[in-house]
């Protein structure tokens, strides 16, 4: 099994404070969910930090480098925006310096929803795929 631990920002309860997350402490909270492999884990533990939030979202965002650069509270769903827009791994880890193993984790998140988007018919085997890289119902 695969655990990740996600903190929650609610940067809203404190005044004049910065988006950008660095060594100052600003989560107020965080969540830990377990899954047999990252992505699953990690979509889980995304989908607790904020309730309406489904995953690793691509829609959420718009693409931008100047966020893909500095960590901010939402900077994983630019970053979900950029793969699916087509950034290689390459790429993304330029502008933001995540190690690629977890790019690679993430690009797998993207591949799947690109499949699970062009399916007019949901077939066992793609849910069955789907369920095991995090997907909820």
């Amino acid at each position: 099994y695969c655990v990740v631990k996600i903190p929650r920002w609610d940067l809203a309860k404190f005044m004049h404070v910065s988006k950008n997350i660095g060594s100052s402490m600003k989560s107020v909270g965080e969540v830990m969910a377990i899954g047999r492999k990252f992505e699953e884990a990690f979509q889980k533990a995304l989908r607790m930090v904020d309730e309406n939030v489904n995953g690793f979202d691509p829609y959420l965002k718009q693409i931008n480098d100047i966020e893909l650069k500095q960590p901010t509270d939402k900077r994983i769903f630019v970053l979900a925006a950029a793969l699916k827009n087509g950034y290689t791994i390459e790429q993304a880890n330029k502008l933001t310096n995540i190690d690629p193993w977890f790019l690679n984790k993430f690009q797998n998140i993207i591949q799947q929803l690109n499949m699970l988007e062009q399916q007019v018919h949901l077939n066992d085997q793609l849910i069955i795929n789907s369920k095991r890289l995090g997907f909820s119902d």
